[in-house]
C-alpha cells in the first residue's frame, strides 16, 4: 500500500529558471507573482482542505447509460478548429453561486416533481462495478426478449423497457419511449448529457425483441466505432454490426451502427424499388442522433435527404441537442414522413452553476435571481478592482450612506477598457488552486487552439495533481498503452499525465485521444485541455467546464461563440450519479468580460436552419434511369429495376426539404400580408380622388367658397397640363441640341462630363465622368446587342412629338462614360449636365501601345453585362455597372467637377431650346401665380386642410405601395431550396456526358459518380476513370488518392524546420495531366454557376506514398512539419477512398486491385480507428 501525498501540490522545481524561461515564451500562460505568494497560497490550502488515503485501485463511479456520444471525436468528418496560435488564453477562476438550468430555454417538461429527479439522480450512482452493470444490463435485454418471443410484443411498454436500467428514467424519456410504443416518429430535443441515448436504446431494444433491424447514425466515424462498443457490450457481438467508409463488420446484424452517409447512399440505392428488393427490407427503426447538424454547412443536406427518401412505414427518432425550433423540425418530419411526436426538456439532470473568473476573484456571473449579470462584474467594479481600492470593506457601508461618491470613476474610454480587461486576465494556476480549494475538480478546460491547449499542459507540468496511488495507475496504463500501441504514444504529454493533465485535440492520433478519455473517466486525469470538438457529443463529462475565451479565431479575424455552442461545451459540466450540480466557468480575457459572456447566455439559442443543396451525387442518382453499360449478370431483356426520375418529379423531391417548409410557411404568412396591404392601399386610394376630395370640399364649404375654389382648380390643372407639355418640349428641344454636339468630338480626346439624376429621396448626385462613345459607334457587340435586343433598355417612341422635326432627330440615344467612381455609367442624354472641351488625349502612352479608346472599350468588353438601373424617366434610364481593377487607375484621373469651369463647357444650345425654356419658365410662374390666388380664397383654410390630409394619405399609399413590391419580389423569388442549384448541376453533367438529361441515360463516367461518397463526386469519378491510373504502382495510386481529399489538411507554422517526403517524379506527373483535366471541368462549372471545389493538392502526397511504401511511424514524424491527427486523418480519408475503389462500377479492375493492395498496407497502426 503507497502512503497517499496531498491530492495538490507544487513542487519548488516549478519555480527554477528554467520553468521561468519557459512560461515567458508562453505570453498566455506566464507565471506571475513572487515565488512566496504560492508558497503561502499552498500553506493555506492544506491547512483548510481534508484529504483521506487512497485504496490500491481509485476510480470514479461511471455513468450507468451512454449520454449522447463517442470516445474518439474529431479525426475524420467536418472538425473545425482555429489553428492560428491564441495569445489570450491565460485563465484563472474562483467559484460560487447557481444559476437556472439553461439559461434562455423553454421546456414542455419544467414541472416534473423533485421526488422523481432526486430518486433519479440517486439511484443512479448505486451500482457497484462497471462491469457488474453491463453484464446485468445485458441479462435483462436478454430476458425481455424472451418474454418477447413467448407472449408476443403486445407485452413491450414503457415499464418494460424502463425496467432493463437500474434507476428511474425521466419523465421526458419516458414520454418519447411512449410515443416510440405508439407507432409515431419521435423528435427529441434536450440538454446535452440529459441521457437521450437511452431513448435509442430501448427503442433498439423493443426492435430488436420483435425481431426487426434498427440503423444508428452519428455525424462522424468516430462516434460510429463508440457507439458500435456500448451496444455490443448491452446486446452482443452478433446482434451489433458497423458500416463506415472504409469499415464494415456484421453488416446483416439487427443493430447496424453507420455513418449518415452510408444511410443516405442505402437510400439512393432503395428509393423507388419494392421494400423486398431494397437493402432497407425488415428495417424497422432509424436513429438520427445530433440531427441538430442539419444547421451544418457542409453536410447538413445528407440529415435532409434522408428524412426525405426514406420509407414511410420505417419509424424514425430523431435526437437533437435544445435548439430554438424543435417544432418546426417535428412539423416538417410529420408533414413529408408521417405521424411525428416532440419531446422537449430543458431541464439537466446536474443543475449548472455559472461563474465568471477574473485575476483578483471567481465570483457567481448572475445576480440572485439568475436573470442578469452580477453586479460586482461591473466595468465600474473591475475599474476599482484594477486601482486597488475595496469598496467592500468595513467602512464602505457607511461611507454610501452619506450617499457621496466616495470614488470618482470617470467614464471609460475604449482604451481604458481593453486596459481593464488585460488587467484582470486571470492567470491558470490561481485557477487551479481555486478549483482545488472548491473541490471543482475534474474539469474540462476548452481552448480554441491546439498550441494552446499544449502550451497549457507544459505550464502545468511541474503541478502535481495526482497522489502517488493515482500516480502509479496512470504508469500502469501507459506502460500498457506503449506496449500495444508504441507508435501512438504522444511522447511530449508524458511528463504533464503523471502529473494529472492532458491536452485532447484534433492534433492528437485517435488512439491517444481515445487513451486520454479513457484515463479522464478513471479519474487518472485532473484537467484536460481541449478544443471545441470535444463538446460535440463525446461521452467525457466533467464536474466543470472551463470556457477561456468567449470568441475564437477564424480566417477572417475573430467571432463570438454562438448560444449554442456555449451550451454545447457547458453540457459537459455536472456527471449523472456522482455531482449535486455543474460548474460552468466563463473566464475575463482581452477580448471580452461578464457584459459579453451574459449578452450570449441570454441571447437564445440559434434555431436549427436548413443547408439543403444539390451534389452531383444528388443529381445522378435521382436522375439517372437506364444504363448503356450491363454487368455479366444482367439479361439483355430485362427491365431496369431502378428507373431514374424526371426533372418534375426530383422537383417535388427537393420541394420536401426543411428550408422549402419553413419556407413556404413564410410564403403563407407574406401572402397575407400582401393581401391586407392590397386592400388598404385600394381603400386608401379611393380617399384621394379627385371626386372624393371634391366630395368634401363641398360638404365642409360654403356654396360660394366651394364654387370659387373649384373654378380655380379646374383652370390650375389646365395649366398644370400645359406645363407639363412644355416641359417635355424643352427636353427634347435639349436632346436635338446635345445629339451634334455629341456626334461632332473628335477622335483626338476622351471628353470629361457631367452626370446629374435625383434619387428617391430627392437628393441630387453629379457624377464626373470620362466620355467613351455613344453605344451604336462602339467597337464591341457585347453592349451594343444587349440594348439592342433587351427590352429594358426599350424606349417609347410614341412618346416624341414630331413637330418640325423627325424621330430620328429628337430620339434619345445610349451613351456609355466611365465615372470617377471607377463604374461604368449607360444613360441617354436626358441625364447629361455638361460636356466640357477638357479629357484624356487620344494618343498611345508609347509607340506600338493602342489608343486610350480602344483600351477602355476593351475593358468594357471584358465585363459581364450586369448594369443596375440608377434612375428613370420616358427618356431612357441611367444604368452603373461596377468598374475592375484595370479600369480603377482611370477612373483616378478623371478630375472632380470643382476643379471643371463653366468655362470650359462645349455644350451650345439652339435657338428653339432657348424658347422652349423660355416659354417653361412663363408657363411654371404663371401656375405659381394661380396657386397664390386659391391661398387667398375664403374658404382655403379648410380646403388646405382637406388637401394635407390627401397628401399625408398618398405619403402612406406610397410607402404600402413600396411594401407591397417588396412582398411581390420576395415571392417571386421564392423557389425550392436547392432547385437551382440542382438545374446548374444537371447541366454540367450532361454536358461531360455523364448522364443525357433529356432521356436520363446515366453513361460510366456518371455510374461511377454515383456511387462513391466524397465533395465532388464528378471530380473523383473523372480521375479514377483516367487510364493513366492503370500504369501506378499501390504506393502511387495511394498518393494521388491522398492528393484529392486533403482539404484542411495544414502544414503547423509552429514547427519550424519541419520536414515532409516528397512525391516520386511519377506521381508529380501524373498530378500534372491531371491539373489540366480539373482546369477543365472548372471552366465547365463556372460556366454552369457551379461552385463546389475540385480538390487537387500533391503538397502531402509524398506522406501518404512514403505510408503506403511500408515507411514506419516514426520515421515519418521525425522532424514532421504536421501533426500527427493531421496526418492520420489524411490517411484515413485516403484509406476511404481506396477502399470505395472496388466496390465502385466501371472501374479497371488492375485500379481495383492496386486500391486494395494499397489500403491494406495503410490501414495498419497506430492510425488505426478500431481499438478494444
Amino acid at each position: 500500500m503507497y502512503a497517499c501525498s496531498p491530492l495538490f501540490s507544487i513542487s519548488h522545481s516549478s519555480f527554477s529558471p528554467a520553468a521561468a524561461d519557459g512560461a515567458n515564451a508562453l505570453s498566455s500562460f506566464a507565471l506571475v507573482g513572487p515565488f512566496t505568494r504560492f508558497l503561502h497560497l499552498r500553506l493555506c490550502l492544506f491547512s483548510s482542505t481534508k484529504y483521506s488515503r487512497c485504496t490500491a485501485s481509485y476510480k470514479f463511479p461511471g455513468s450507468h447509460f451512454p449520454t449522447e456520444s463517442s470516445s474518439q471525436l474529431s479525426e475524420d468528418e467536418n472538425e473545425v478548429e482555429s489553428d492560428d496560435e491564441d495569445d489570450d488564453y491565460d485563465v484563472a477562476a474562483e467559484e460560487y453561486g447557481a444559476a437556472s438550468d439553461e439559461i434562455g430555454e423553454g421546456s414542455e417538461l419544467e414541472e416534473e416533481d423533485e421526488e422523481e429527479d432526486t430518486v433519479s439522480e440517486e439511484s443512479g450512482g448505486v451500482v457497484g462495478s462497471e462491469s457488474g452493470y453491463q453484464e446485468a444490463k445485458w441479462q435483462r435485454v436478454e430476458r425481455i426478449r424472451n418474454e418477447v418471443r413467448e407472449f408476443g410484443e403486445e407485452i413491450l411498454d414503457v415499464e418494460e423497457l424502463a425496467s432493463i436500467y437500474n434507476f428511474r428514467i425521466d419523465k421526458f424519456q419516458r414520454m418519447a419511449i411512449q410515443a416510440f410504443l405508439r407507432g409515431s416518429s419521435v423528435v427529441v430535443s434536450a440538454p446535452t448529457s440529459s441521457g437521450k441515448t437511452l431513448i435509442a436504446e430501448a427503442a433498439a431494444v423493443a426492435t430488436v425483441a420483435r425481431g426487426k433491424k434498427i440503423f444508428y447514425t452519428t455525424p462522424l466515424k468516430a462516434l460510429s466505432n463508440q457507439k458500435f462498443r456500448d451496444f455490443r457490450d448491452t446486446f452482443g457481438d452478433n446482434n451489433v454490426g458497423l458500416l463506415t467508409g472504409d469499415t464494415a463488420i456484421n453488416r446483416d446484424a439487427q443493430i447496424l451502427i453507420m455513418t449518415t452517409e452510408i444511410l443516405r447512399n442505402m437510400m439512393y440505392q432503395s428509393v423507388g424499388m419494392a421494400s423486398s428488393e431494397s437493402a432497407l427490407s425488415h428495417l424497422d427503426v432509424i436513429v438520427l442522433d445530433e440531427v441538430h447538424y442539419l444547421s451544418d454547412i457542409s453536410r447538413g443536406t445528407v440529415w435532409e435527404e434522408i428524412v426525405i427518401y426514406c420509407p414511410k412505414e420505417v419509424q424514425l427518432i430523431c435526437l437533437s441537442a435544445t435548439v430554438a425550433n424543435p417544432d418546426e423540425l417535428a412539423g416538417w418530419i410529420g408533414q413529408i414522413h408521417g405521424t411525428t411526436e416532440l419531446v422537449t426538456s430543458s431541464k439537466r439532470p446536474v443543475p449548472l452553476t455559472w461563474h465568471f473568473s477574473t485575476k483578483t476573484a471567481l465570483l457567481p456571473l448572475l445576480n440572485e435571481k439568475g436573470t442578469g449579470m452580477n453586479r460586482r462584474l461591473s466595468f465600474s467594479q473591475l475599474q476599482l478592482d484594477s486601482s486597488g481600492a475595496n469598496p467592500y470593506n468595513d467602512n464602505w457601508s457607511r461611507r454610501r450612506k452619506s450617499r457621496k461618491p466616495q470614488f470618482d470613476v470617470p467614464a471609460l474610454s475604449k482604451n481604458d477598457m481593453n486596459s481593464i480587461r488585460r488587467s484582470q486576465v486571470p492567470q491558470i494556476i490561481d485557477t487551479l488552486w481555486q478549483f482545488k480549494a472548491r473541490d471543482m475538480l475534474p474539469a474540462v478546460w476548452f481552448i480554441f487552439s491546439r498550441k494552446g491547449c499544449d502550451a497549457a499542459v507544459q505550464y502545468l507540468e511541474q503541478c502535481k495533481l495526482l497522489d502517488e496511488c493515482e500516480i502509479t495507475e496512470v504508469e500502469l496504463a501507459l506502460k500498457r498503452f506503449r506496449a500495444r500501441y508504441p507508435d501512438a504514444v504522444r511522447e511530449s504529454s508524458e511528463k504533464g499525465l503523471l502529473r494529472g493533465v492532458a491536452a485532447h485535440h484534433a492534433g492528437c492520433l485517435p488512439l491517444w485521444k481515445s487513451f486520454i478519455e479513457d484515463l479522464f473517466q478513471k479519474g487518472l486525469l485532473k484537467v484536460v485541455f481541449a478544443t471545441e470538438t470535444l463538446a460535440a457529443g463525446i461521452n467525457m463529462p466533467a464536474r466543470t467546464a472551463v470556457i477561456s475565451s468567449l470568441s475564437k479565431r477564424i480566417e477572417s479575424g475573430r467571432t463570438l461563440l454562438s448560444s449554442n455552442e456555449l451550451f454545447q461545451m457547458a453540457g459537459r459540466a455536472g456527471r449523472r450519479g456522482i455531482d449535486k450540480k455543474g460548474h460552468v466557468v466563463l473566464v475575463q480575457t482581452p477580448y471580452e468580460g461578464a457584459e459579453e459572456c451574459c449578452k450570449v447566455l441570454f441571447a437564445g439559442l440559434d434555431p436549427l436552419v436548413s443547408q439543403f443543396t444539390a451534389s452531383y451525387g444528388m443529381v445522378l442518382n435521382l436522375l439517372a434511369g437506364a444504363k448503356i453499360t450491363r454487368s455479366s449478370h444482367e439479361s439483355n431483356d430485362s427491365n431496369i429495376a431502378h428507373t431514374g426520375r424526371t426533372l418534375e418529379e426530383a422537383r417535388k423531391l427537393i420541394e420536401q426539404s426543411f428550408g422549402n417548409y419553413v419556407g413556404s410557411n413564410v410564403m403563407v404568412a407574406s401572402k397575407e400580408e400582401l393581401a391586407r396591404i392590397e386592400n388598404e392601399i385600394q381603400m386608401l386610394t379611393s380617399e384621394i380622388t379627385d371626386d372624393a376630395i371634391d366630395r368634401k370640399t363641398r360638404k365642409q364649404l360654403s356654396q360660394k367658397a366651394y364654387k370659387e375654389i373649384s373654378d380655380l382648380q379646374e383652370e390650375l390643372r389646365a395649366e398644370k397640363r400645359i406645363r407639363t407639355e412644355l416641359r417635355r418640349r424643352m427636353e427634347f428641344e435639349r436632346i436635338f441640341s446635345l445629339k451634334p454636339v455629341l456626334d461632332g468630338l473628335g477622335n483626338e480626346h476622351l471628353p470629361f462630363m457631367c452626370l446629374q439624376h435625383t434619387d428617391s429621396d430627392g437628393v441630387r448626385h453629379q457624377i464626373p465622368a470620362v466620355y467613351l462613345r455613344k453605344v451604336d459607334s462602339l467597337n464591341t457587340s457585347k453592349v451594343k446587342d444587349m440594348v439592342q435586343e433587351s427590352d429594358s433598355f426599350a424606349i417609347n417612341k410614341e412618346k416624341f412629338s414630331s413637330d418640325a422635326k423627325s424621330e430620328d432627330d429628337i430620339e434619345p440615344s445610349y451613351h456609355v462614360a466611365l465615372g470617377s467612381d471607377n463604374s461604368w455609367y449607360l444613360f441617354t442624354e436626358k441625364w447629361i449636365k455638361a460636356v466640357y472641351k477638357t479629357g484624356f488625349p487620344n494618343v498611345p502612352l508609347a509607340l506600338g501601345d493602342a489608343l486610350p479608346r480602344e483600351i477602355m472599350t476593351s475593358f468594357l468588353d471584358k465585363e459581364e453585362m450586369q448594369w443596375l438601373k440608377v434612375a428613370d424617366s420616358e427618356l431612357g434610364a441611367l444604368w452603373s455597372m461596377e468598374g475592375s481593377l484595370e479600369t480603377w487607375s482611370w477612373s483616378l484621373n478623371v478630375p472632380v467637377l470643382s476643379s471643371l469651369s463653366e468655362d470650359d463647357e462645349i455644350l451650345e444650345f439652339s435657338e428653339a431650346y432657348l424658347d422652349a425654356v423660355e416659354c417653361y419658365r412663363e408657363q411654371r410662374n404663371k401656375v405659381s401665380r394661380l396657386k397664390k390666388k386659391i391661398a387667398r380664397t375664403e374658404g382655403f383654410r379648410e380646403y388646405k386642410k382637406i388637401l394635407d390630409v390627401a397628401k399625408f394619405t398618398a405619403e402612406k399609399i406610397r410607402r404600402l405601395k413600396t411594401r407591397s413590391q417588396r412582398l411581390i419580389t420576395r415571392l417571386e423569388q421564392i423557389e425550392p431550396s436547392g432547385w437551382k442549384e440542382f438545374l446548374q448541376i444537371s447541366n454540367v453533367i450532361h454536358e461531360v456526358r455523364a448522364l443525357d438529361i433529356n432521356s436520363y441515360v446515366i453513361f460510366p463516367l456518371g455510374e461511377t459518380a454515383a456511387a462513391i461518397r466524397g465533395e465532388n463526386e464528378l471530380w473523383l469519378a473523372m480521375v479514377l476513370r483516367n487510364k493513366i491510373l492503370l500504369d501506378l504502382k499501390p504506393a502511387q495510386l495511394a498518393a494521388v488518392c491522398g492528393s484529392l481529399v486533403s482539404e484542411g489538411i495544414k502544414v503547423r507554422s509552429w514547427k519550424n524546420n519541419g520536414y515532409m517526403y516528397e512525391a516520386s517524379s511519377t506521381v508529380m506527373d501524373v498530378m500534372a495531366l491531371l491539373e489540366e483535366q480539373r482546369n477543365s471541368l472548372i471552366q465547365v462549372q463556372e460556366k454552369h454557376g457551379v461552385k463546389v471545389q475540385c480538390w487537387l493538392d500533391s503538397q502531402f502526397s509524398g506522406m501518404v506514398e512514403a505510408w503506403a511504401s511500408g515507411l514506419t511511424w516514426r520515421e515519418l514524424m521525425m522532424d514532421c512539419a504536421m501533426d500527427e491527427g493531421d496526418l492520420a486523418r489524411l490517411f484515413r480519408r485516403t484509406i476511404d477512398l481506396l477502399a470505395q475503389v472496388p466496390k465502385l462500377p466501371d472501374i479497371d479492375p488492375i485500379l481495383q486491385s492496386n486500391a486494395v493492395k494499397a489500403s491494406s498496407v495503410m490501414d495498419r497502426t497506430p492510425i488505426s480507428e478500431l481499438i478494444g
